[in-house]
């Protein structure tokens, strides 16, 4: 996961925390090892739904089935770039797309990276639309090279949200754009956070999208990443352009999920920055300040007990929802 433009809204602990990760973050395994979290993480989920709602009530949209997406992917363990377990995350993925009908398109691609060149894999769903726009979802499937981190709810919830996204836009009819979900590689540093060592596969496929002409005709760009969590408060991501959140902010406000889509705002480097770069409407769910506070974020601790299946029916029907208020534009 990326490191947080402002983090001043941190108590003083998990300040402390995060600032001894970024200063030596030249030493991932190290940096990111961090005790117990706090007591009140193991509380938050006390106050939390214990179940999903009904598929029914979600726009089709099944929060449990999600969920067993991500408990999947956990099983295959830490998935850094050029692991043997992203291979299977990469296979895994691909079978399910194709599966649940999909067409599927691949881009196997190299990345120069600070730890040697590391092969990754782009992997998009193309559910086809009757005109020529396209509306484009994405996620990351790699998780921070550490020891021991499978990455529940970085990398892991958003994935498990969109292969079950995947599941119900690929056996609907065709709308008037297209609907691509890209599970994007090498979205983590690989060893600190910079421009060149982070969003590999967002720049990647960003770039192919360029020369091929398909980003001209890409009307909005919906990211998502850390969705899953207990007591999920997703604020307003700054830098992500202002219609777009506002879409997505209104819809889940007459949804009723205005708890889970706050008011406060945040500003996070994340997958949707090369599209931002490139002039395409884009916009990030994420949240990020709470998993840092919970002592979560980038150790060993964001495991699938942390991963709530009704946080993923609240994002998942939003998005959904959101896709089918783009299509009418």
């Amino acid at each position: 996961m990326r490191f947080p433009q402002n983090i001043s809204f941190l108590a003083p602990a998990a300040l402390v925390a995060l600032l001894a990760c970024a200063c030596n973050a030249s030493e991932p395994h190290a940096a990111t090892t961090a005790a117990d979290p706090p007591a009140a993480a193991a509380q938050a989920s006390k106050t939390w739904p214990s179940a999903a709602p009904p598929a029914a009530q979600t726009g089709g949209f099944d929060g449990p089935k999600a969920y067993a997406q991500v408990a999947k992917l956990v099983g295959f363990g830490p998935r850094p770039p050029g692991s043997p377990a992203i291979a299977q995350a990469q296979a895994y993925i691909q079978s399910q797309l194709t599966g649940f009908g999909c067409k599927v398109d691949t881009d196997d691609f190299h990345a120069p990276t600070p730890v040697g060149d590391l092969p990754m894999k782009n992997i998009v769903a193309k559910i086809p639309g009757t005109g020529q726009g396209i509306i484009l979802l994405l996620t990351h499937y790699d998780t921070l090279r550490l020891d021991g981190f499978v990455g529940a709810e970085d990398g892991g919830s958003s994935t498990g949200l969109m292969l079950e996204m995947a599941r119900l836009l690929c056996a609907g009819k065709p709308q008037a754009n297209a609907v691509w979900i890209a599970f994007l590689d090498g979205e983590e540093a690989q060893v600190r956070w910079t421009d060149t060592d982070s969003v590999y596969g967002s720049r990647e496929l960003a770039a192919r999208m360029a020369v091929s002409g398909d980003l001209k005709r890409t009307h909005a760009v919906i990211l998502a990443d850390m969705v899953g969590q207990y007591d999920l408060r997703i604020p307003r991501e700054t830098s992500s352009t202002t219609w777009l959140t506002n879409l997505v902010w209104k819809k889940a406000a007459e949804l009723g999920y205005q708890n889970v889509f706050v008011s406060s705002d945040n500003a996070v480097s994340d997958d949707h920055g090369p599209f931002l770069h490139r002039g395409v409407p884009a916009t990030d769910i994420i949240d990020l300040n709470d998993y840092i506070e919970m002592g979560n974020w980038h150790t060993t601790h964001d495991t699938l007990d942390k991963v709530s299946a009704y946080s993923l029916a609240v994002v998942g029907h939003v998005i959904l929802e959101s896709v089918n208020e783009l299509q009418k534009g």
